[in-house]
């Protein structure tokens, strides 16, 4: 594992009366590939929401380190910002733009990476020229790596389910992260999907030098990629560690099964 990238500290947040998410605290290296879990309303998605700026914490600290060293205070930056900053995520409820083109979902992301200034556009000068092809080469690699490039002419809604949650994969990537945070990437894909997922995880984390934080339901998936697993249960971490010893956790195995004996299964 790299560098120190991300660490937060006593990260926590409240709606009204209702404390969703207490006391969290984790450290990222870089090239980790880490794993949050937990049942039904634990706080996974609230955590994410924290991380990616939708939603500003009620306390605690959030410290990312960028590809350049950079520190940033998370807790103060916008999601936009966040996302130049090199953080990217995507959603549990598919986020798609779906009236518009499979390609088009990609190049919107690359557009923060653009360094053309208005005059090259409107006189189509080499700088704009230049970032077009860029665009045009690094949508069709995306596309092609996760086995949608020949539908990229098509509207992103007419997709696929297990098509579309890779779509939106690809459109996170497209914004050259160096976190990237998976909120159920498995939702609603068949055994064989969930197979091809695994293995592609594997190889973006490894291909793109990306930290990769996941929320995931599927247990085999979870247990087979990731290398530490933190457990939260109604807002509060109960566990984390790796992934044997979470699956022999009594705390986990009671918060999932509601009673503390036998090996917790996926």
């Amino acid at each position: 594992m790299g560098e120190l990238l991300l660490k937060v500290t006593d990260l926590s947040i409240v709606f009204g009366g209702l404390r969703a998410v207490s006391g969290f605290s984790c450290e990222l290296s870089q090239g980790e590939l880490t794993g949050l879990i937990g049942p039904n309303g634990a706080g996974k998605t609230t955590v994410f929401n924290m991380l990616s700026g939708i939603y500003a914490p009620t306390s605690g600290e959030i410290n990312y380190w960028d590809r350049r060293g950079k520190a940033h205070n998370a807790v103060t930056m916008s999601p936009a910002s966040l996302n130049h900053a090199g953080i990217a995520r995507t959603f549990q409820n598919i986020r798609l733009f779906g009236n518009m083109t499979v390609e088009d979902n990609v190049r919107i992301a690359l557009h923060a990476q653009r360094v053309e200034k208005p005059l090259d556009v409107l006189f189509r000068l080499k700088r704009f020229r230049i970032d077009e092809t860029h665009m045009i080469e690094k949508t069709d690699e995306l596309l092609s790596l996760f086995k949608i490039d020949n539908k990229k002419y098509e509207l992103a809604k007419n997709l696929p389910y297990g098509e579309q949650r890779k779509l939106e994969i690809a459109r996170a990537l497209a914004s050259n992260p160096a976190l990237l945070l998976l909120d159920e990437p498995a939702a609603g894909m068949n055994p064989q999907e969930t197979e091809e997922l695994m293995k592609l995880i594997a190889f973006i984390r490894k291909e793109f030098h990306l930290t990769i934080l996941l929320i995931e339901h599927d247990m085999r998936l979870v247990m087979g990629i990731c290398e530490r697993i933190m457990v939260l249960d109604y807002g509060r971490t109960i566990a984390s560690g790796a992934p044997e010893a979470i699956q022999k956790d009594p705390a986990v195995i009671k918060a999932y099964l509601g009673e503390a004996n036998g090996d917790f299964q996926s």
